[in-house]
This record gives C-alpha cells, sequence and structure tokens, in this order.
C-alpha cells in the first residue's frame, strides 16, 4: 500500500507544481485553490507512505518522481522547451535515485 500511496503523493506533487504556475503568483483564486489543496494531499500521502518506507528512500521517490512529472507536463501542457540538457538532468535524477533504493 506504501506505493500506492508514495504514487499518489508524487502525482499531488506534479499537481502542485503546475497549479503553483497556473495561480499566477495566487491572483487566480481557482488555481490557487487548487495548489493548496494539492500540496495538503502531497504531503499527506507521503506521510502515509513514510509509515513503512524508509525516509531515505520515499523522499528522493517522491521529490525525483514530481520533478520528472513536471518537467514533462511543463513541456506537454504548458508548452516549456525540452532541451538536451533538461532530458540528461533528469536521466540523472532518476539514477541517483536508483542509486539510492539499491543501496537499500
Amino acid at each position: 500500500m506504501h506505493w500506492i500511496y508514495l504514487a499518489l503523493a508524487a502525482a499531488f506533487e506534479v499537481a502542485f507544481a503546475l497549479s503553483m504556475k497556473l495561480s499566477d503568483g495566487f491572483t487566480r483564486p481557482l488555481w490557487s485553490a487548487v495548489t493548496v489543496v494539492a500540496v495538503v494531499f502531497g504531503i499527506g500521502f507521503l506521510t502515509l507512505a513514510l509509515r513503512t518506507l524508509p525516509v531515505s528512500i520515499g523522499y528522493p521517490i517522491w521529490t525525483a518522481a514530481g520533478t520528472l512529472g513536471t518537467v514533462a507536463l511543463g513541456w506537454a501542457v504548458l508548452g516549456e522547451d525540452l532541451t538536451p540538457l533538461k532530458i540528461a538532468s533528469a536521466a540523472l535524477i532518476v539514477c541517483g535515485v536508483a542509486g539510492l533504493k539499491m543501496s537499500a
């Protein structure tokens, strides 16, 4: 169940990041509300996942999934550039988290 919680936490982390951008500095009420709800649920599900996962594994996976999802959706939804350096950097994040998981 902890992996499901972690996946939900990561999804809310991505929703938080995108809605924060769309809130335009908290000047758009609907997107501002989505931002607050997403961060609360993201942290909530992360907390549930960390009841059984080690924090040295759960937190990096959460942040990496959030980062990768945000980069991908920033490109697909918001039209941000997806440069070779961004792709390489994302790959290094995956390698780092995989290394942490394998060391556990």
